[in-house]
């Protein structure tokens, strides 16, 4: 199927590494003209540059840290680069994890620039552009968390709900612009991401990591987690024009690991 991506301008923020970077990846091979976003810019240029020679198609990178006041520059260097954009997928890397005792006020405003605001920036910034596209689509990357808590994510479950809130009322509020907006819910994938996490309960329960990632795979009826290319798969479609009827869906793609029928 032709995802009809070919020449759509798509910003993709944290994307040097994980689902960002599969995203990427995939909606470069779709014939996207992408913009890859990370904090380190020397690391980010050589990801561009790997990108651009395994896809065929150029790949713009544009440093910045959208968790704190860079996500207008961000934004501002991905329509200066390709002259517009359609599509933004907003990644961004998640809180810590900790229990209610040991998540400060600190740690709470922390992780709401992170994963809450850092999309209402992000979004903010490129509606002016978003509002000149004919296929304008924005897709915030969540959480299975939003519909199923995990445990010891406490800043994860409460903040990506906020998160999932926001995308839905955008979704009504702009709708008529023609500007779709949806979430997507990943459940336990095979990044880096995951295995600091899983490093992290190893270390609580004094177990190995390779423990800890077989005990989670088993909750799939898979019996294994996703590949970043699996998530980034749905994600390519979601944001493309095929998808033109969808909006303010929340879309989890997490193998069966969602044990509830909503």
């Amino acid at each position: 199927m032709d995802l009809k991506l070919k020449g759509l301008v798509a910003l993709v923020t944290g994307s040097s590494r994980g689902l960002g970077l599969a995203t990427a990846r995939a909606l470069s091979q779709e014939g996207a003209k992408v913009v890859i976003n990370g904090r380190d810019a020397e690391k980010l240029a050589k990801v561009a540059t790997a990108l651009s020679a395994e896809t065929g198609n150029l790949v713009f990178a544009a440093a910045g840290d959208v968790g704190g006041a860079g996500a207008q520059e961000v934004v501002d260097a991905a329509v200066g680069a390709f002259g517009g954009l359609d599509i933004l997928i907003c990644n961004a890397g998640g809180p810590p994890p900790g229990t209610f005792d040991l998540v400060d006020d600190a740690k709470w405003q922390t992780g709401f620039e992170l994963t809450f605001m850092s999309n209402v920036r992000l979004i903010r910034a490129a509606l002016p552009a978003l509002r000149k596209s004919d296929h304008a689509s924005v897709i915030t990357i969540t959480s299975l968390s939003v519909k199923q808590p995990i445990q010891g994510l406490l800043l994860s479950n409460s903040l990506r709900a906020g998160v999932v809130g926001l995308t839905k009322s955008l979704a009504l509020e702009l709708g008529g612009e023609g500007i779709r907006f949806n979430s997507i819910l990943p459940g336990w994938t095979e990044t880096e991401r995951v295995v600091e996490l899983m490093t992290n309960r190893a270390k609580n329960n004094g177990s190995s990591v390779e423990a800890e990632l077989k005990k989670q795979s088993a909750e799939s009826p898979f019996g294994r987690m996703a590949t970043p290319e699996e998530f980034a798969a749905a994600a390519v479609f979601l944001a493309s024009p095929r998808a033109a009827y969808i909006t303010g869906t929340n879309l989890a793609v997490d193998g069966g690991m969602l044990k509830g029928t909503f």
